[in-house]
């Protein structure tokens, strides 16, 4: 019986033992397996994520190329915008203005020929040779700078306001006519040179008859001078701005006339147009020199008095 029991602890103890030895054997071989599998599966996914990794960069250097166009183009926009609206603004007025001094040759197409001149008197029994044609003239007036582009339509083309006015002598015209004188003022040995205005005046504070005495009578009343005041206003167009040298034209303008002395009607006024083209050049800074001329045209005579004419010459402008 003993034996028996000692035969069956020993073969429990053996199989304890043996048991002992392979699980451990197993479980090792287990553990090496799992662990090959998880290093396999980390080793799978550390390539994932590197891969990933590279997507994502590849992905970030994507959006970092389309946000630098993205911006570039925002700033091409933004500067198309700005020049489109720029140009639907006015033409900014670039002031460009001077005073300037005239001087020079004056014409009229036609002579006076009128009772105050002395040729239409008593059928011009005054005698004396009818007014000049030719004269001199000066005068002064400003350019106002109203646009350098002509409002956007032609450039280095600027547009002025011009105002001026002249003041045109084309002579005194004399009466010499010492017999006719006399007898129109019903005494002889008295002034004999006076012009017709004279005469009437002084014979009508006299009654018509009688010697003519005063200043009236006198010396300074033996001719009478021609002059004509003109003002007017008109566009000028100066070519090439920038440039020393600049030609103008003034397409048509507007004038008024003043003459003396009075029409047959005792009519000083008379308005008209005004052509005119030139040139100036920049001598020293804002000191400009040029040359003009100028056609006055009224269409018709005031009371007998032509004021058609010309005028040629030369200007010294100051800019500012």
């Amino acid at each position: 019986m003993m034996n028996k029991t000692k035969l069956a602890l020993s073969i429990a103890t053996a199989t304890l033992t043996v048991a002992g030895v392979l699980v451990p054997q197993q479980a090792v071989a287990g553990t090496r397996a799992q662990h090959h599998a998880e290093a396999a599966a980390m080793a799978s996914k550390v390539d994932v994520l590197e891969a990933q990794l590279r997507a994502m960069q590849d992905e970030m250097s994507s959006l970092r190329a389309a946000s630098a166009q993205s911006g570039d183009s925002a700033k091409v926009q933004e500067l198309d915008a700005w020049m489109q609206e720029s140009k639907a603004k006015p033409a900014k007025v670039v002031h460009d203005n001077m005073i300037f001094f005239r001087g020079g040759y004056a014409r009229n197409d036609s002579k006076r020929n009128d009772l105050l001149t002395g040729n239409q008197f008593a059928g011009n029994a005054l005698g004396g040779n009818v007014t000049n044609k030719d004269g001199w003239y000066v005068g002064a007036g400003f350019d106002f700078g109203l646009t350098d582009d002509v409002w956007g339509m032609m450039a280095n083309t600027e547009v002025d306001a011009e105002l001026m006015f002249e003041y045109k002598n084309f002579g005194a015209k004399g009466f010499k006519n010492a017999a006719v004188s006399s007898a129109l003022k019903a005494q002889p040995g008295g002034q004999t040179n006076n012009n017709p205005l004279c005469t009437l005046i002084n014979l009508a504070a006299n009654g018509g008859t009688g010697s003519v005495t005063g200043a009236a009578g006198q010396g300074s009343c033996d001719s009478v001078t021609v002059s004509q005041f003109t003002v007017t206003a008109a566009p000028k167009i100066k070519f090439m701005k920038g440039s020393k040298f600049r030609p103008w034209l003034i397409p048509v303008g507007l004038g008024i006339h003043v003459v003396s002395p009075p029409s047959n009607g005792v009519t000083v006024l008379n308005p008209g147009m005004m052509f005119g083209t030139g040139a100036e050049y920049a001598l020293w800074k804002d000191i400009k020199i040029g040359a003009d001329v100028r056609y006055h045209l009224t269409g018709r005579s005031v009371d007998g008095v032509n004021t058609n004419g010309l005028t040629a010459g030369g200007y010294l402008g100051i800019g500012f």
